[in-house]
């Protein structure tokens, strides 16, 4: 845990938003008429023991078990569609910008204005998030080049923590000289990974990018900044979430599209385990630098489920947790991966006065945990 007096800020966030959104009632429709397309078309197999008949859905079970009632994507078509059930995102060629570099770039943009930085001020920039369109060359350096920074780019990839643990990576350059500012992207384009043939998880993803700016505050002249008090991570190795797509399919000969290849958790496994993790962590953090959870005027958590954030902010707090407190956005964007809790902030801390403090805390696979600890100049 990094809490050493610091000069760091952030100093601009930018959100980007997929034109294309698709409601739980859209997306029952769709998979409700593949699962019934499915049964009839197996039925013999189905009545035999051999397959297993698939489940309805509907739009009342997806919002009470997530909390989830829209979600963006960046491609709508295809994914309403019972005979494909999947988005078609279009090909591109080698010398076009990638679909994951284009979402960085402009949420990005978005975060340079806000800080009152251009492409020159910029040493650094990393691309972190669930997953990457392809292995090399980096997201993060066909970004700095379309941006036209200088200096240095990679790609972190640490599940729904990517967010979090990218700022942290960002704090500790500003705090060892190594860089002067720095940007993280967090271009989240899950709905590839979305199994949209399971009735338990064809609901969770949606697609967003954030970009955030940090710097040393000497160099900070953004109308609004937050100063960085702490950062903590931690990790340990479970796999009630995992997800086995790689390229080691070619050559195992196995189905590269298979079940176990898509995103896939213990759900209730992952409930008991992680809500007592992440309140631990928290309240450690906090208490290290001598702040009680309850002078924490707002807590920007990770967006996977709204009766974790629920448990976790009552168990913080002592008492149910407002959504001015703990903004909740899962409604509107869903699950978004390492995204989820900038996107929280993002959306509510403008009413924020000076000397607030926050936290920006994500958790997920790994399982890992990341947060920061802010403070509103």
């Amino acid at each position: 845990m990094n809490s050493i007096p610091s000069s760091v800020v952030i100093s601009g966030f930018g959100l980007w938003t997929p034109e294309y959104s698709i409601s739980n009632e859209e997306l029952v429709e769709a998979y409700n008429q593949y699962a019934d397309n499915y049964n009839q078309q197996n039925a013999e197999e189905i009545a035999a023991g051999k397959y297993e008949a698939k489940p309805l859905s509907n739009a009342e079970f997806i919002e009470k078990a997530s909390g989830i009632k829209s979600r963006f994507v960046y491609r709508k078509e295809g994914a309403l569609d019972p005979e494909r059930m999947r988005p078609y995102i279009e090909p591109r060629g080698n010398d076009q910008l990638s679909h994951q570099a284009e979402m960085a770039e402009a949420a990005a943009k978005k975060a340079l204005a806000k800080a009152n930085k251009n492409a020159a001020d910029i040493d650094a920039v990393i691309v972190a998030c669930s997953y990457t369109e392809r292995a090399y060359p980096a997201i993060s350096i066909e970004v700095q080049q379309a941006l036209g920074v200088q200096g240095f780019a990679f790609d972190m990839l640490v599940a729904c923590s990517s967010a979090t643990f990218a700022l942290q990576r960002g704090y500790e350059m500003l705090t060892a000289g190594t860089a002067k500012a720095v940007l993280i992207i967090n271009p989240e384009l899950t709905s590839p990974q979305n199994n949209w043939r399971d009735r338990d998880s064809h609901f969770i993803f949606g697609d967003i990018a954030v970009a955030t700016v940090m710097e040393n505050a000497d160099s900070c002249t953004s109308e609004e900044s937050y100063d960085v008090l702490s950062t903590k991570s931690v990790t340990l190795f479970s796999n009630n979430i995992r997800s086995n797509f790689g390229y080691l399919a070619y050559t195992n000969d196995s189905d590269p599209f298979g079940q176990d290849k898509f995103f896939i958790q213990q759900g209730r496994k992952v409930f008991k385990e992680v809500c007592p993790m992440a309140v631990e962590h928290l309240s450690t953090q906090l208490a290290s630098l001598g702040i009680e959870n309850q002078q924490v005027t707002r807590w920007w958590l990770h967006q996977a489920n709204i009766n974790m954030n629920q448990l976790i902010g009552k168990k913080l707090l002592g008492r149910e947790a407002s959504q001015e407190e703990a903004p909740i956005i899962l409604d509107q964007y869903a699950n978004t991966a390492s995204a989820g809790s900038l996107i929280a902030f993002n959306l509510y801390q403008s009413d924020l006065k000076k000397g607030d403090l926050g936290v920006i805390c994500s958790f997920g696979a790994g399982y890992s945990i990341g947060s920061l600890v802010i403070r509103k100049r």
